[in-house]
């Protein structure tokens, strides 16, 4: 019996010395996450478009394994960070790629230049919009019906994912404050524009809702007025943010939250969340020594003032204390930013960085 039991012993430690040495690791938190946004999130499916914003070339991957692929960062993005947290082996694959069993686990649709309204970032060739999104993430769920074996089947694995969705930017950055491009400013006040935002977004959510979406995170947009970008053009010092800027962004937030409570009231087998990208944003940008880092102001690679004039040019050499820069370029993160930002959104470490719950919590449901 002794024997017996030192061999089942030695076993059991073979075991886990293995599991340790080979990284064994369990179950995701949820079967599968799907990923709606913009160039914030997007991880390679405007490399094969006509357009103006791509990210397939160095620098931009320069600390990520393989390089570019069309990650608008030198590293990883939020939504690479949330899919770590939830658990998942790999990154969620782009829809251009994404194939067979491949989309099981989960598809990111995001695209550069993307924005709820159809039109905008035109000026910087194809995107694909939000609707446009959601119409790609309807042709996936055909493609799981068929690779489950029923719509009953397909619809009970889908209702257990989570759908996030960072859509807004663009439609200020690349249209609502670009007037030599876009009617918008002209045709709406701030509130009215963020309304039609909102209008056009709940559509959409219902579309995606219709289709099997149960659990949804609403990501916020973050200080787009404290961008490199809008720093380089509209800052007189190129340090203090452009208040109409973030004011009118806020509006369009602020009914992105109720917008969570109308759904959540209407229904009952589904759970909205909102992840407080700008609130996260602004404490880096209030403390940034606190999380490391030293310049705030300026893209590590770039042109002109600030790094803010476009986005960094290809093989072009950054800055090398890459984890010090809040911004890689003149819009986007920098891999730093993105940890803390992906970290906080799965897992809020103030109470005001998620509304009602957080990711994780709605993993958990």
């Amino acid at each position: 019996m002794e024997g017996e039991l030192k061999k089942m012993w030695v076993v059991c430690l073979v075991v886990l010395v293995l599991n340790v040495h080979f990284g064994a690791r369990a179950d995701p938190q949820v079967p599968c996450y799907f990923i709606f946004g913009d160039s914030l999130v997007d991880n390679g499916n405007n490399n094969r478009l006509r357009s103006l914003a791509r990210a397939d070339y160095p620098p931009y991957g320069i600390d990520f394994p393989g390089g570019p692929t069309g990650r608008f960062s030198n590293g990883k993005t939020t939504v690479d960070v949330i899919a770590e947290h939830l658990g998942f082996d790999d990154y969620i694959p782009p829809y251009a790629t994404a194939r067979g069993q491949g989309i099981i686990q989960g598809v990111n649709y995001a695209s550069a230049a993307a924005g709820i309204r159809p039109e905008t970032g035109q000026q910087l060739g194809g995107r694909i919009s939000f609707s446009g999104q959601v119409q790609n993430y309807q042709t996936t769920v055909s493609q799981v019906v068929n690779l489950l074996g029923d719509e009953s089947t397909a619809a009970n694995y889908l209702s257990k994912c989570i759908y996030s969705i960072a859509m807004g930017s663009n439609d200020y950055l690349n249209n609502y404050f670009m007037p030599l491009y876009y009617s918008s400013s002209r045709q709406y006040t701030p509130e009215q524009y963020s309304d039609l935002l909102i209008q056009e977004y709940t559509q959409q959510l219902q579309n995606l809702y219709n289709y099997g979406a149960r659990k949804f995170a609403l990501i916020g947009v973050g200080q787009v007025g404290c961008s490199p970008s809008e720093l380089a053009q509209n800052s007189p010092d190129g340090r203090t943010c452009v208040a109409r800027i973030n004011t009118a962004i806020q509006l369009y937030n602020n009914k992105l939250i109720s917008l969570v409570d109308q759904f959540n009231n209407a229904n009952s087998d589904a759970k909205f969340i909102y992840v407080n990208a700008y609130g996260i944003f602004q404490d880096l940008i209030a403390n940034p020594s606190a999380y490391g880092f030293g310049v705030t102001n300026a893209g590590c690679c770039g042109v002109g003032r600030n790094n803010g004039q476009i986005t960094c040019l290809p093989y072009q050499t950054p800055c090398q204390n890459r984890a010090q820069y809040l911004f890689w370029d003149a819009f986007h993160p920098t891999e730093a930013a993105n940890e803390i930002i992906g970290r906080r959104s799965y897992s809020a470490e103030k109470s005001t960085d998620a509304y009602p719950i957080d990711i994780r919590s709605l993993a958990q449901l």
